[in-house]
């Protein structure tokens, strides 16, 4: 029998001008992917961006916007719009210089977010999907046990309170105005023109620079691939029961560090060559080197639970982790090829 996610994408007509969608961060990593998939699907598309930049595509209108603030005008953009799907973010910053960041945070995450969302409810707006993070849930958890989407949420680092501060605005709002509000928290994110620690790790696997990560076997992560996470915010947009829900996302299946790399190396056609220290003097001497945070991304585990997701809106990834890897690792191997 056909999934609850499929059916629905089968009866849902998409292609009517008061369906049109708005999405914000137009021009990032998921952003752009966002976009590809609503017109792929025949949806009318608006894209709010900062400034001038090459996002020029047909059947996509573009609205230019400041920066994502407490003042920012969104009217215009907000305007005809059935829903609003908003990936624009102050990202994750590993090494921030600022005096207060979680002021900054605060500035973009919460206060500009919200003004989006008054806006739009004003305007509105049917729907308004938040792609938050799993940063809000925390940064860690024990083997055996997963963040889940309705449990404890205790985010450590001032990105992740913003974004869980973000949430509870927005489920505020949506009582108050009967704008609907659905939250995605995804956990790393990969995918053809990834950059950051997810692009070195390929760059070294390419050059087959040896790494002593082979005997991190004992941890788990959970990641998920651009068209998974796509794939889900398309079904929050529309989906009867995702209103005021919050959803975690992944692939499905959670990887060792060692796993990663070598089914990486598998995807670039460039086995890992991975040295077997064991996992506890990873951590001893990035202690004493003063980069505990650096072995512990590696060494530690961050597992997320999306029975929720699969069981409310009767979703599955479309794409396997292999499949998601493959795409990634060609989109790298493009890149450096020009």
């Amino acid at each position: 029998m056909a999934s609850v996610a499929v059916l629905f994408r089968l009866g849902h007509k998409k292609t009517k001008r008061d369906q049109m969608i708005l999405v914000t961060g137009a021009t990032g990593f998921v952003g752009r992917a966002l976009i590809e998939r609503l017109l792929a699907d025949g949806q009318p598309v608006r894209a709010a961006i900062r400034r001038e930049s090459g996002l020029k595509k047909s059947g996509v209108e573009i609205v230019r916007v400041g920066d994502l603030g407490a003042t920012t005008d969104w009217r215009e953009a907000v305007a005809d719009v059935d829903a609003v799907i908003h990936t624009a973010a102050r990202v994750h910053v590993m090494s921030d210089d600022a005096s207060d960041p979680l002021m900054e945070y605060r500035h973009s995450n919460l206060h500009g977010t919200l003004q989006l969302a008054r806006q739009a409810a004003e305007a509105g707006v049917r729907r308004f999907v938040f792609v938050s993070s799993i940063k809000a849930n925390g940064e860690a958890t024990r083997i055996g046990t997963a963040f889940s989407a309705d449990g404890p949420a205790v985010p450590v680092d001032p990105y992740g309170i913003s974004k869980l501060e973000a949430e509870q605005a927005l489920l505020e709002l949506a009582a108050q105005t009967g704008m609907e509000v659905a939250i995605v928290r995804p956990p790393l994110v990969y995918g053809p023109g990834v950059k950051a620690n997810f692009r070195t790790m390929m760059s070294i696997v390419a050059r087959r620079i040896p790494l002593p990560l082979g005997g991190v076997t004992g941890n788990r992560r959970s990641m998920v691939s651009l068209d998974n996470l796509v794939d889900l915010l398309t079904i929050c947009v529309h989906h009867p029961a995702a209103g005021n829900q919050t959803f975690l996302v992944s692939d499905d299946e959670d990887l060792s560090t060692a796993q990663l790399l070598k089914r990486l190396g598998q995807a670039m056609g460039k086995p890992a060559r991975l040295l077997p220290v064991p996992a506890n003097w990873l951590e001893q001497g990035a202690s004493m080197l003063g980069r505990a945070d650096v072995a512990h991304r590696l060494c530690g585990s961050l597992q997320v639970d999306i029975s929720k997701t699969k069981r409310v809106l009767g979703w599955a990834p479309p794409i396997t982790v292999d499949q998601g890897l493959r795409k990634a690792a060609e989109g790298y191997l493009r890149e450096a090829s020009v």
